[in-house]
């Protein structure tokens, strides 16, 4: 990162595209005519996918904005043209920029937009140490422009697009190559670029998360609910409002808030009346499912207790890093020196902690180290623990010198 960023009150707003607002591709002819402009452009091409989360089940995208030297900036509506294969194959030579790639490649791929070389400007960004990485902040602090980001949480669902969103939507790629080129440059003059790489190839060569075990327990405001029973309630209430959210194409929490989920596990109602003395039951998309809300509380409460959920979901990994002390000290202390020893070490290369190496790689190292502790067992541990080459480069010696440390020295006080 350089020493100097360009102060706040230097950036230029950016407030219209350079050419102009593209008009929306929503028809295959309109898609054949900018798959032909892409396909003859020139070098990297950034991307960027609007959702709708908080408004809609499913996240999907909603718009699509694309840019690329030669060819200009083009704004597709893949609920129009759901299909963008023909685009992909137009690009496949080219690396694409996204910023904060993880959020958009799905719903890219679902539509047949699969890149093949990739740079993520925000992971750049926080291998280069920036204290702050969202695109906003990035493009005014590297090229001294300020983007207008009033429109990221909007219900990109809603058509006709407004001509504000459409402009936002299409200043998000006008510079995002500019943004990719200088920290590309970055990287490179820090020696960082190799790690960058692996880092980018490791999120494309990522499998799609697998399903989680008990959603249901991520409701907020669930540690109130202490009883067995209760939690019954909580998953009854968490399962039939994913049903009718799923089915009606809603984010959950426009079905039935969290908190109205958590309150009915706590007074397990057993009359319309005393549902809806539960402020968020009164809501128009709560009160239309009344009776079914009070059939899934009558349900929890009559199940037998071999039914009854555990009280937490089981794991297949350490427990919870504040369990530690008490159920092995020792390990606690393992964690503690690796973090430490981690800590100082993403410090002197000036990058967060998480990114030189992932803190579920500590924990389960410390939880259940190899006997041997030397540089090559850890860094065998590390490496069947996900960790990417460089970070093992990095961290094996590190982590090694100071579990043997600890070791030492308890063996010492025996």
């Amino acid at each position: 990162m350089t020493d100097e960023t360009i102060p706040a009150s230097e950036a230029v707003p950016l407030l219209e595209p350079r050419d102009g607002i593209p008009p929306v591709v929503e028809d295959p002819a309109a898609l054949d005519v900018v798959v032909r402009a892409f396909a003859g452009g020139d070098g990297p091409v950034a991307v960027d996918a609007e959702r709708a989360s908080g408004y809609r089940y499913s996240g999907r995208a909603y718009l699509v904005q694309l840019r690329r030297a030669g060819a200009g900036t083009a704004l597709v509506d893949p609920i129009a043209c759901p299909d963008l294969s023909g685009l992909n194959a137009a690009v496949a030579g080219a690396e694409v920029v996204l910023h904060a790639a993880t959020q958009d490649l799905a719903c890219l791929a679902e539509v047949g937009f699969v890149p093949r070389r990739l740079f993520d400007t925000e992971l750049a960004g926080r291998l280069l140490g920036y204290e702050r990485v969202g695109l906003g902040t990035m493009v005014e602090n590297v090229l001294g422009l300020r983007l207008e980001k009033g429109h990221s949480a909007a219900d990109w669902s809603h058509r006709p697009l407004p001509e504000d969103w459409l402009r936002y939507a299409a200043l998000d790629v006008e510079v995002l190559i500019e943004l990719r080129d200088a920290l590309h440059a970055e990287l490179e003059s820090s020696g960082k670029l190799e790690w960058a790489s692996e880092e980018f190839a490791a999120i494309l060569a990522a499998a799609p998360s697998p399903p989680r075990t008990d959603p249901w327990r991520r409701t907020s405001g669930i540690h109130r609910v202490r009883t067995l029973r209760g939690l019954a309630v909580v998953r009854e209430l968490w399962t039939l409002r994913d049903e009718l959210a799923r089915r009606a194409d809603l984010a959950p929490g426009r079905v039935l808030p969290d908190s109205a989920i958590v309150t009915a596990a706590l007074e397990q109602p057993r009359t319309t009346k005393a549902l809806t003395d539960i402020a968020p039951f009164t809501g128009r998309s709560a009160r239309r499912h009344l009776r079914e809300w009070l059939g899934a509380i009558g349900r929890a409460r009559v199940l037998p207790e071999t039914q009854l959920p555990h009280p937490s979901a089981p794991g297949d990994g350490p427990p919870p890093a504040n369990r530690w002390a008490d159920r092995d000290p020792a390990a606690a202390k393992r964690l503690a020196a690796a973090r430490t020893a981690v800590a100082a070490l993403a410090d002197s290369h000036h990058m967060p902690t998480e990114n030189l190496l992932q803190p579920d790689a500590i924990r389960r190292l410390t939880w259940e180290p190899p006997a041997d502790l030397g540089d090559d067992a850890v860094a065998a541990r590390l490496r069947e623990l996900g960790a990417r080459e460089w970070q093992i480069a990095l961290t094996a010696h590190v982590l090694s010198k100071a579990l043997i440390r600890l070791e030492t020295k308890s063996d010492t006080e025996l």
